[in-house]
């Protein structure tokens, strides 16, 4: 079973911007529908959004308008694009394949930290 690597996490300013990699650890020749969650300590992982094989995206309504999901050049990854981030949007980012709902293995996903 394919398993995604997660990168590009780190500490920004309020109001600042990252940019979140999402991509196969093995090669994979197929375009999955792929999501983005995340996770703050004793909270349950929650859903940030999603793309499909197709490219249709669809955003959490606490995302819409700040982040952005797109394919990566082989199109077998993905990008989050982060603007505008708030220190509610400090946790630990994880990719999965599926659209809205994961299908495959967790990764170890990456710390985004939003503080000033």
């Amino acid at each position: 079973q394919v398993q995604f690597v997660e990168s590009g996490g780190g500490l920004v300013q309020p109001g600042g911007s990252l940019r979140l990699s999402c991509v196969p650890s093995t090669p994979v020749y197929v375009i999955f529908d792929m999501s983005w969650y995340r996770q703050t300590p004793g909270k349950q992982r929650e859903l940030v959004g999603s793309i499909r094989s197709d490219g249709k995206t669809d955003y959490a309504d606490f995302v819409k308008g700040r982040f952005t999901i797109s394919r990566d050049s082989a199109e077998t990854g993905m990008y989050l694009h982060m603007n505008n981030l708030e220190p509610n949007d400090t946790a630990v980012y994880y990719c999965n394949r599926g659209w809205r709902v994961p299908l495959g293995d967790w990764g170890q996903g990456t710390q985004v930290t939003v503080s000033s």
